[in-house]
């Protein structure tokens, strides 16, 4: 139970209150609870009750609503109203758009209780004449309601990462001498995971039976040849039987994307059932194709022609650049970050970018800030020397594509993440003609998640890409794909266009907290996927390389 999960049912409790019209203070009180359990620099599951009361803006009250929580799941005044509101009720509060305000209106005025009945609303116009709704609103809401929908029983890769492995090592436990896999979506790295998929030689009965006795997985009742089991949170098990014979060939198979499948199968039908997946490529004339790129691209015209790709690792990484501390809505210090980057991942240089002064609601920084700031970033690069952290800044692009701060500021920094945070609303030619202005901007140096989406809650803002990506080759302008498994913005399905195009990508963290740098391993997976190699990634360039090239793009050099 990390904090997130804590503070999410803190946040839910301040809207329950403010939905039934609590007390407004109290109702500030438990949101800003919420905020502070987020923020915490340690697990708040696992910590004491005198290290939770003595943090600011906790006390020991909230310390006791903590400590129940992780007990019980919850605790006496959110039990209390969740028993009073329906489950419908509170699950339009979940819905983008909809605050306890609007909700309140559809429940007490409208008379709604449910998702479904809201839907069924919105599509008879009923909405636009209600208090504080229009017809913007409700196409909104229809939207919002229509996305999430799409999206049930769905997850992120980095959600259902623990669940495969533990799953794998039951059937690795307790089949030993029999040979598992994990296969499927999860194999290929796919951002998005319907189901975990796996290959075994086991017996499926003798698997079931061994299953049967585990709480935690129920079966589905499914077709002959393989089992399906669902576990608390919905996500669904698909084991699949094969032979030690067929093993190597199985895999291949329910690796690959339907779409490589038909490819390879243009080559040889049936497909040779060999010792490995190297043996079977080897076979049809191909060169052994990686898990992350048989999507139905050009990997077989790759492989036939030895021209595949060598793939980034973790281990090429020399850096890591767009990254948040104390100084703007990060959680840990500025001197923390660094020393995580130079003790714990063995990295040369840390590209510090907190939030620009526009960003009011991040604690963006003003320009006096600004300045204690690079004064603190000069006295560590000399204590942590030949480790660097470079002086760089998230600037907002605003909504008529200038970034913040003037240009006499603009120029002091090493490098510039742009990144649009506000007015996502744009038609795709006015969002594209504001990156456009941003791009073109001489001091952009990086162009931050591109699209601004977040996976399985926002769809990002309409763009024509190849436009974005043209104009960053003409500019020398970087693109990020953002590595925090939200976002996974650029995706990787324009990778090899803008490489194709000469433009370099970075794999970002865009971590505010120390773990969040951790999560450059998911931004390998989707980088894996769109064929990106080391020398093609600004953050695989060494300390020295990174350097010349922020230099040589200021033209200080």
């Amino acid at each position: 139970m990390d904090n997130k999960v804590i503070a999410k049912a803190f946040k839910l409790s301040s809207q329950l209150m403010e939905l039934h019209n609590e007390n407004p203070f109290r109702t500030k009180a438990m949101a800003s609870a919420s905020f502070k359990i987020d923020k915490l620099p340690f697990p708040a599951a696992t910590a004491s009750f005198e290290e939770l009361s003595e943090q600011p803006g906790i006390g020991k009250g909230t310390a006791e609503r903590i400590q129940a929580f992780v007990q019980t799941g919850t605790f006496p005044e959110l039990q209390q109203l969740i028993d009073k509101t329906p489950a419908g009720v509170r699950d339009m509060l979940s819905i983008k758009g909809l605050g306890p305000k609007k909700v309140q209106v559809i429940w007490q005025d409208l008379e709604i209780e449910s998702v479904g009945e809201l839907l069924y609303a919105v599509n008879e116009n009923r909405l636009i004449e209600a208090k504080g709704f229009g017809l913007k609103t409700q196409e909104d809401i229809k939207k919002s309601i229509e996305f999430a929908n799409a999206n049930q029983g769905l997850f992120l890769y980095a959600k259902v990462a623990r669940q495969a492995a533990a799953f794998l090592s039951i059937l690795t436990t307790n089949f030993p001498s029999e040979q598992h896999a994990i296969t499927g979506d999860f194999r290929r790295k796919a951002e998005i995971i319907a189901q975990l998929e796996f290959l075994t030689t086991s017996s499926l009965i003798d698997l079931a039976d061994q299953l049967q006795q585990l709480e935690e997985y129920t079966v589905v009742p499914s077709e002959e040849g393989f089992l399906l089991y669902t576990d608390p949170v919905g996500l669904h098990y698909k084991i699949i039987a094969t032979t030690h014979a067929s093993f190597a060939l199985d895999f291949l198979k329910t690796t690959g994307s339907e779409a490589h499948i038909q490819q390879l199968l243009s080559l040889a039908s049936p497909l040779p059932a060999l010792e490995n997946e190297s043996a079977i490529y080897s076979a049809l004339g191909l060169d052994y194709i990686e898990p992350e790129l048989r999507e139905g691209g050009a990997e077989i015209k790759w492989a036939k022609e030895g021209k595949l790709p060598t793939l980034i690792t973790f281990e090429d990484l020399k850096g890591t650049v767009h990254n948040h501390s104390t100084y703007s809505d990060g959680v840990h210090t500025l001197a923390q970050m660094a020393s995580y980057c130079k003790e714990e991942l063995k990295l040369e240089y840390l590209g510090i970018c907190d939030h620009s002064r526009t960003a009011v609601y991040a604690n963006g920084l003003s320009i006096e800030r600004l300045a204690e700031q690079w004064k603190e970033i000069d006295q560590l690069n000399q204590s942590l020397a030949p480790f660097r952290i470079f002086k760089g800044i998230e600037s907002d692009i605003l909504s008529d594509g200038s970034l913040d701060y003037p240009k006499e500021i603009l120029r002091q920094f090493d490098f510039v993440v742009a990144s649009v945070h506000s007015n996502l609303k744009m038609d795709e030619e006015k969002s594209t003609e504001r990156l456009l202005k941003a791009i073109e901007n001489p001091y952009t140096t990086i162009l931050g998640h591109p699209t601004g989406r977040l996976l399985l809650s926002r769809s990002g803002y309409p763009l024509d890409f190849k436009k974005i990506i043209d104009a960053c080759a003409a500019n020398k302008v970087v693109i990020e794909i953002n590595a925090n498994p939200l976002r996974l913005d650029l995706d990787w399905r324009w990778h090899q266009y803008a490489l194709e195009k000469g433009v370099i990508l970075s794999i970002n963290p865009d971590a505010h907290r120390t773990e969040g740098l951790l999560d450059m391993h998911y931004g390998i997976n989707v980088a894996r996927k769109g064929g990106l190699t080391a020398d093609k990634c600004l953050n695989a360039f060494t300390l020295d390389q990174i350097e010349t090239y922020f230099k040589t793009r200021k033209g200080t050099i």
